[in-house]
């Protein structure tokens, strides 16, 4: 997968060259970091606890200083263009502070007079039409303390929505959720990045990053391991090998042709022979196409009651590139 692809002018919302933050003591947090998110993208900025996603951020929005490289938002440095560029951006980070004896309306009333640059006399339809997007229209005159958790996350991200947002950034948006609060934000999500919006969501669970996001990024330990497209990254290319499976009488006849074309870790198991199959798929005397294999099976006399290659998962993906687990679904 390419790392920092290249576009036509405006075609990233998000792009930086060798960012790093060391903090007092030498700690190496974020490591020459080169990240390039897509316009109209939702872009999942993935990896375990602690691997550099959060300081990340706080760089990219101005709210600490990097140590070396550059950071573009929108096409303009940070932090020195941040008066021009902040207003065109929301973010939630490490979840919203909210007025928890204020209603949900109040909250945001109180949110939208604090920006200098809302205008006063379209606050009430602004704070209307931010509750009614993120579904909390109901229960706007509710006191905020009664929220649950996720539409606590809900009224953050309407407070991020108060303006015309360009790019929406949330931190792990999910953090602490149940399952009907994660479906919440995600859904939520989905409807932001058909309205338009880029969004750029930080997490360390899998199904979040599958069920949402178009692109992806993995750090590991303040560095980026690689990016690009969720498709890509689901079809494995970066698993080193691929798991054969073939349902069999003749298991041993199996064994013996499989390990002639190159596939490895051969295991017989009642009529399932399994093994690992070459990368590249041409390497080591092997078969360029599935169906060659299969053939050379037949051909040798194997009678072939079922020929299939594991499907690889997300989270086979993200150890192969970590070499750490991730929390799948929380």
């Amino acid at each position: 997968m390419a790392q920092s692809p290249a576009g036509p002018a405006g075609a990233h919302v998000i792009e930086t060259r060798g960012l790093s933050k060391r903090y007092r003591g030498g700690q190496l947090a974020v490591d020459g970091l080169d990240l390039a998110v897509p316009r109209g993208s939702v872009f999942g900025f993935l990896g375990p606890n602690g691997s550099g996603k959060t300081t990340t951020i706080r760089m990219l929005l101005g709210l600490i200083e990097a140590t070396d490289g550059s950071a573009h938002l929108l096409g303009e440095p940070m932090p020195r263009a941040a008066k021009r560029v902040l207003p065109r951006v929301g973010a939630l980070i490490e979840g919203p502070a909210l007025y928890g004896f204020l209603s949900g309306r109040d909250n945001l009333h109180r949110y939208d007079a604090a920006d200098p640059t809302a205008d006063p006399r379209t606050r009430t339809a602004r704070v209307a039409g931010a509750l009614e997007r993120v579904g909390l229209s109901a229960a706007a005159g509710k006191k905020a303390k009664a929220y649950s958790l996720g539409m606590k996350q809900r009224l953050g991200i309407a407070a991020a929505l108060l303006q015309p947002r360009e790019l929406l950034v949330l931190d792990e948006p999910t953090n602490g959720l149940d399952p009907q609060g994660m479906r919440e934000i995600r859904t939520l999500v989905r409807a932001l990045a058909e309205d338009g919006t880029t969004v750029f969501l930080s997490s360390h669970l899998l199904d979040e990053i599958e069920q949402v996001c178009s692109h992806t990024a993995v750090m590991n330990r303040g560095r980026l391991v690689t990016q690009g497209t969720v498709a890509e990254m689901a079809a494995g290319g970066h698993v080193q090998g691929r798991r054969l499976t073939v349902t069999t009488p003749d298991g041993a006849d199996a064994v013996r042709v499989l390990k002639e074309h190159g596939v490895t870790d051969l295991s017989v198991t009642g009529d399932e022979v399994a093994g690992e199959l070459p990368v590249p798929a041409a390497a080591s005397g092997a078969p360029e196409e599935l169906s060659d294999l299969n053939a050379a099976l037949v051909t040798s006399g194997v009678r072939v009651r079922a020929f299939g290659v594991t499907k690889i998962s997300l989270e086979d993906v993200f150890v192969s590139l970590t070499g750490e687990g991730f929390d799948v679904a929380g």
